[in-house]
């Protein structure tokens, strides 16, 4: 599918989703879309497995006509697979790509990848001289963490450097590598790259509700944020976000979330992704309740099940 007519509009109006490993494939993305997200991005593609055609790569690709914006997350750390990657993506209709810098997920950064290219600046400022060019002005960003280890504020420099190469944008998570998920994205970082620099910056790290996101907006002046694990947990997060905006909040419910359940895998249906959408309904409902006075039971009962009506009545009876 060809996606290069719309452009990439990036504002505080703007919600994105993020790229989320295992979970952001067409059928959680357009559920998100219904419900206010504005950009999407994929899980993430090995760009190696995408020229070796490794299985499933093709499935993290596929998209459909009510994607207006989709961004094609790469990882890789060999700047010819890279290079090979993007020419592939362009021929095939893609237009917008981001490269993962921040994963920080062992078999990720054993190969050289995401945030492993924290490690030596200098490699992935190479990589952008050659990749950037050939995404084209406005098309590709960089997604990033403060550092590889604690105190290593490789970020400022990097980022300056990749905007002055032609970065469209920088998503930052402002952790190290080296702590994965643990402790607390501290947003002060987020405001000192939108001081120093010009293009966009996209905040990611802790927006687990959207008066997280709104206040993030407030304190830092980031131009745009990214919902990851708040999405998993509520896919109206975006909603809620662009409502709360204009003033008026709103809290998820235990029938919106049977909604969005029932949603969800409708499209799994419709997209001929029964079996694998079931195996994922497991692992997401429960995701959908977390907070909610039934969680616990959702979550007990609902890993057993094996049909589509086992999961709506687990949803249904505990609501």
């Amino acid at each position: 599918m060809n996606t290069s007519s719309h452009p990439l509009c990036i504002s505080p109006e703007s919600p994105w989703l993020a790229p989320l490993a295992g979970y952001s494939d067409l059928a959680f993305r357009l559920l998100c879309r219904q419900h206010g997200c504005q950009i999407a991005v994929t899980e993430m593609v090995s760009a190696k497995g995408l020229i070796y055609g490794s299985p499933g790569t093709s499935d993290l690709l596929q998209t459909s006509p009510e994607e207006k914006v989709l961004v094609v997350q790469l990882f890789g750390a060999e700047t010819s697979f890279l290079v090979q990657a993007l020419e592939r993506l362009k021929a095939m209709g893609y237009r917008y790509f981001d490269l993962n810098c921040g994963c920080s997920v062992r078999k990720v950064v054993k190969t050289g990848s995401g945030a492993a290219l924290l490690k030596n600046p200098q490699v992935l400022i190479d990589i952008a001289k050659n990749i950037l060019p050939i995404a084209g002005p406005g098309c590709m960003g960089f997604k990033l963490r403060l550092g590889w280890n604690t105190g290593d504020n490789a970020y400022l420099a990097l980022a300056q450097n990749l905007e002055q190469l032609g970065a469209a944008w920088i998503t930052l998570h402002p952790r190290y590598a080296t702590q994965g998920f643990s402790g607390q994205a501290d947003w002060m970082h987020l405001a000192q790259l939108k001081q120093e620099l010009r293009i966009p910056v996209i905040a990611s790290g802790d927006l687990f509700s959207a008066e997280d996101a709104l206040r993030c907006v407030q304190e830092t002046g980031v131009d745009s944020v990214m919902f990851a694990r708040g999405a998993l947990n509520d896919p109206h997060i975006f909603h809620r976000y662009q409502q709360l905006q204009k003033n008026t909040p709103s809290i998820k419910t235990q029938e919106e979330m049977c909604l969005a359940a029932q949603h969800l895998y409708a499209l799994y249906c419709q997209l001929n992704m029964q079996k694998v959408g079931l195996l994922k309904m497991r692992t997401l409902v429960p995701k959908f309740f977390k907070g909610l006075s039934n969680a616990k039971a959702v979550r007990r009962h609902i890993g057993s099940c094996s049909s589509w009506a086992e999961i709506q009545q687990v949803i249904t009876s505990e609501a």
